[in-house]
C-alpha cells in the first residue's frame, strides 16, 4: 500500500509541476535502485493499471500504466499474457502517440521478448532486424538504446543457430559498445558473451571437423584454422568476461558462475583440439 501511495503521488507530482519520477516508482525503488521483480511487481503492475484504466484511451498514463503490467507480467514469465498486453499498448501508442517513436520501440522491443520466450524465435528476430534499423537510423549506431536492440538481436540469432552472422556482428558491435558505454557496461558484456557463446557453439568449430578430409592439406589447413583460432578467442573473451563480471557483479552472480563453467568447457574442448 505505501508503494502504491507513492508511486500514485509521483504521477501527481508530474502530472502537476512536471518533477519526479513520474511513472517510474511503479516499477523502481529509488532508494536501493533496483527494480521490483517477482510477485511484488506483478501486485504493483495490476495496481497501476488499474489506477488509471478509467481514464480515457488517449491519456498517457492509461497507456504507460498498462505497459507497467506488461512488464510485470514479463519478468515473472508469463509470456503470453505479457505478450497480449503489449499487443493492445502498441495499438494504442501508434493510435495516440505516433509521435513517441521511442517508446514505439520500447514496446515492439518487449513484444520480440515475448516471443522469443514462447519460442516464435523468426517472428521475434524479423521484428528485431526492423528494430535496430530503426534506433540506428534515429539514434545513430553509437547510443545505448541502439547498442541494447543490437545486443538483442545478437541473441536471437544464436537461438536461431546462425553463429556465423552473431560472430561478425558482434565483433563489429563490441568497438562501438566499448567506446560509447564502456568495457564494463552491462550491454558490452552481454555482447562479449553472445560473441563467446557463438564462437564456442557453432558446430562448424569443434573436434568433429577435425575428422573430415584429412588427406586435404587445404581443408586440414581451415579446419584447423576454424577450431584453434576460434577457441583460443573464445577464450581470451571469457576470460576477459569472468574478470570483469568478477568486479561488477560479484563472484557468486549467477551469470558469472555460468562464466566461468562455459570458461572451463572451452578449455578442456582447446586441449582435445590440439590432442587430435
Amino acid at each position: 500500500a505505501c508503494l502504491v501511495r507513492q508511486a500514485e503521488a509521483s504521477v501527481n507530482e508530474y502530472e502537476e509541476w512536471g518533477t519526479g519520477h513520474e511513472i517510474q516508482k511503479w516499477e523502481k525503488c529509488f532508494d536501493c535502485g533496483q527494480g521490483f521483480h517477482g510477485p511484488l511487481m506483478l501486485a504493483l503492475g495490476w495496481a497501476c493499471w488499474k489506477t488509471y484504466a478509467g481514464r480515457p484511451e488517449s491519456d498517457q498514463y492509461r497507456c504507460s500504466g498498462m505497459g507497467v503490467l506488461g512488464n510485470a507480467f514479463y519478468t515473472n514469465q508469463r509470456s503470453a499474457e505479457a505478450l497480449a498486453v503489449f499487443e493492445v499498448n502498441l495499438a494504442l501508442r501508434r493510435r495516440f502517440f505516433s509521435q513517441h517513436e521511442i517508446t514505439i520501440l520500447i514496446t515492439q522491443t518487449n513484444i520480440a521478448g515475448c516471443l522469443k520466450q514462447l519460442g516464435r524465435l523468426d517472428e521475434a528476430h524479423v521484428l528485431e532486424r526492423k528494430i535496430y534499423a530503426r534506433r540506428v537510423a534515429t539514434l545513430g549506431a553509437s547510443n545505448e538504446r541502439t547498442l541494447l536492440s543490437g545486443s538483442n538481436l545478437l541473441i536471437s540469432l544464436d537461438k536461431l543457430r546462425r553463429y556465423d552472422e552473431v560472430t561478425s556482428f558482434a565483433r563489429d558491435l563490441l568497438p562501438v559498445a566499448r567506446q560509447s558505454l564502456g568495457a564494463d557496461h552491462t550491454i558490452t558484456l552481454n555482447i562479449s558473451q553472445s560473441l563467446a557463446a557463438a564462437l564456442q557453439s557453432n558446430p562448424q568449430r569443434t573436434c568433429d571437423d577435425l575428422r573430415l578430409n584429412q588427406t586435404s592439406r587445404d581443408a586440414t589447413r581451415l579446419l584447423n584454422f576454424n577450431t584453434g583460432k576460434d577457441l583460443l578467442e573464445a577464450e581470451a573473451v571469457l576470460d576477459d568476461l569472468i574478470q570483469r563480471r568478477r568486479r561488477v557483479f560479484g563472484p557468486a552472480h549467477p551469470t558469472t558462475l555460468h562464466i566461468e563453467q562455459n570458461l572451463r568447457v572451452v578449455r578442456a574442448s582447446s586441449l582435445l583440439n590440439s590432442a587430435s
